[in-house]
């Protein structure tokens, strides 16, 4: 199962955090955000890291010149669109980065907002659903409905994100059986600040469940 830690912005933590055993780390590229890093943050975060772990840049909203611009100046392998972006520009984003990676996250009100995501099928690798907040993109630390995702099961593999810490995990997971968690708020003292505390914790307890 693929792990992600969101929102890093400090190199020594994004170092530590994948010596943890995350497989993904992600750098918020909105500027409105309060875990915002810069380009030149993201090459000191992502320089020291092994090869095998994915790099995310997470946007919204974001013209696709931009985007581009930031993956290859960066080095990101992942491109997470968290807006209101459409097939169609999912598609243009495929096209202008062939071999990246592209997340689409949905924030999730109701059952009938799930159906929505049939729509990205053909035009992403990978789906996020997070919680639903109206002013918030993401980080809120507020959980999904996990009931309503036990019949959930796309055509594309998935993260699950949304209030997700360490010590509700299991119960999430015991729930539902995404192909990835995304983790941000859940293990940090402040917004970009990691607990590498916390984040032990979670790969403590996620070994418990693997090894039960």
């Amino acid at each position: 199962m693929r792990v992600k830690i969101c929102g890093i912005t400090q190199p020594q933590q994004s170092v530590a955090i994948a010596s943890l055993g995350a497989t993904a780390l992600g750098f918020i590229c909105v500027p409105t955000s309060p875990r915002y890093v810069t380009i030149a943050q993201i090459q000191a975060a992502i320089a020291p890291l092994p090869k095998n772990i994915d790099k995310i840049g997470v946007f919204a909203n974001t013209s696709i010149a931009l985007i581009e611009q930031t993956v290859v100046e960066s080095g990101l392998t992942s491109v997470q669109l968290h807006g209101n972006e459409l097939p169609e520009f999912c598609l243009e984003l495929r096209q202008a980065l062939p071999g990246v990676e592209i997340i689409k996250a949905f924030r999730v009100r109701s059952r009938e907002h799930l159906q929505q995501v049939a729509e990205y099928s053909n035009y992403i690798d990978t789906l996020l659903l997070d919680a639903y907040h109206p002013q918030q993109l993401g980080g809120t630390g507020q959980t999904l409905d996990w009931t309503m995702l036990q019949q959930f099961s796309p055509s594309s593999p998935w993260f699950l994100a949304g209030g997700l810490t360490p010590d509700n995990i299991l119960d999430a997971l015991s729930m539902i059986r995404p192909d990835g968690i995304d983790l941000s708020s859940g293990v940090e003292n402040a917004p970009g600040d990691k607990d590498l505390h916390r984040v032990a914790r979670l790969f403590a307890n996620l070994r418990m469940k693997s090894e039960g």
